[in-house]
Order: structure tokens, then sequence, then C-alpha cells
């Protein structure tokens, strides 16, 4: 694998021990770790200003979702290349991550030399795949392309129903993405009605459906 010396970094990860054995390894290895942070709204606000290459992302933060902020870069319109890191193998994640723009996903407790291989091919603009789940790799593309009944809606929209079927109220979902509550309220509206669904159970059950969240997602 060729180096990547001097390569922007930045970790978004809420177990500090975590980010201080990522920060170690990634400085061995000569990339340059730009900042890092344990909660989404402290990390949107640094990414965007701080431009870095390459973001490690944690799916689960302090009780949110991981995939939560990578919707809010997205239509913040960061060009940072996505790695998940995860403790989750479940396939719907991993389709989740790929739909949102993610490039690789990572199982945490896989050697460096993955990750690093993650690293660069997401750097790369190509996607990896953590080689524990390759068997999942049928069903993540199935996953996927189910998602495909989300192509109705907005970038805005699905970051408020990704928001909404993760268990956040309207209160929350305006302080996170600095809306009025009405608008939240109305953006929620407006996707159910382009989904078909009447109430929150049966966008829950879309959302499963189409791999945005399992059962035992936040």
């Amino acid at each position: 694998m060729a180096s990547l010396p001097g390569l922007s970094v930045y970790l978004v990860d809420d177990h500090a021990l975590m980010r201080a054995g990522l920060r170690a390894l990634l400085l061995s290895r000569g990339l340059l770790v730009v900042g890092e942070a344990a909660e989404p709204q402290q990390a949107l606000s640094e990414i965007l200003r701080l431009q870095p290459a390459v973001l490690l992302l944690d799916i689960r933060l302090n009780g949110r979702c991981g995939l939560d902020l990578l919707a809010r870069l997205r239509e913040r319109g960061s060009t940072a290349q996505v790695v998940m890191l995860s403790m989750s193998d479940q396939s719907q994640h991993v389709a989740q991550a790929w739909r949102l723009g993610a490039r690789a996903y990572v199982r945490k407790g896989s050697p460096s030399a993955v990750l690093m291989q993650a690293i660069q091919t997401a750097w790369e603009g190509g996607r990896f795949l953590d080689p524990a789940l390759h068997a999942q790799q049928a069903a993540i593309e199935q996953l996927a392309a189910a998602g495909d009944l989300l192509a109705v809606l907005s970038d805005r929209e699905r970051e408020i129903m990704l928001a909404v079927v993760s268990g956040h109220n309207s209160r929350s979902i305006a302080e996170q993405t600095h809306l009025s509550t009405s608008t939240v309220d109305s953006y929620r509206s407006r996707l159910m009605d382009k989904l078909g669904v009447q109430d929150l159970t049966g966008l829950v059950r879309l959302a499963v459906r189409v791999g945005m969240l399992d059962s035992a997602v936040v």
C-alpha cells in the first residue's frame, strides 16, 4: 500500500481511548490528525471549517447515530471521504452508510492494516468493505438497492427522516439542523406524504425495510 504522508484526517468517536489509539496509529503512519470530537455538533462545525481529506466516523456516538452526522455533512457539501467505524456487522448499517456517501466500512477490532487500506481506498475514491463482512456483500447490495425507495426525498428530507426514526423529537432535530420546529414538522409531514406512510410506526417500518435502521439501532 502506498504511503499517505500528510493526509489530513478528522476523528469522531465517543470513546477517548479509541480516539487516542487511532490518533497514535495515524501519526505513526505519517498522517495528520487535524481534529477530533466525541459528539456530532462539535464535529459538524469543525469538519466544515477544517475540511479534512478523510473522516473516521463511529456509527454510534453517546446514544446518537453517526449516520445522522454523515447525512448532515452530505447536505452541507462536505468533501471529506468517510470511513465508518463500528462494532456492528449489521448489513443495514453498511447499506445506509453507502447510500449516504461513505467510502469505507471497517469493524472496530480489525487489524490496523485493514483500516489503513480503507483510508487509502476511500481517499482514492474507491469503496472498501471490511473483509470480515464480505460474506454479507450480496445482502448489503440488496439493501442498498432497496434504498431507491427513498429517491423521492431531498437530502434534507432524508436527514429529517433519519433523525425521526432514530427517536429524536422535533425540538431536538431543530437544534441539530438549525431550523425552526415548525419547519422540521413541515419536512416531516412532506416526506411522509411522499413515502405514502400515515404515522411514525409506518415510517419506522419503512426505514427498517430499506436498511436505514434496524430494531437494534439507537
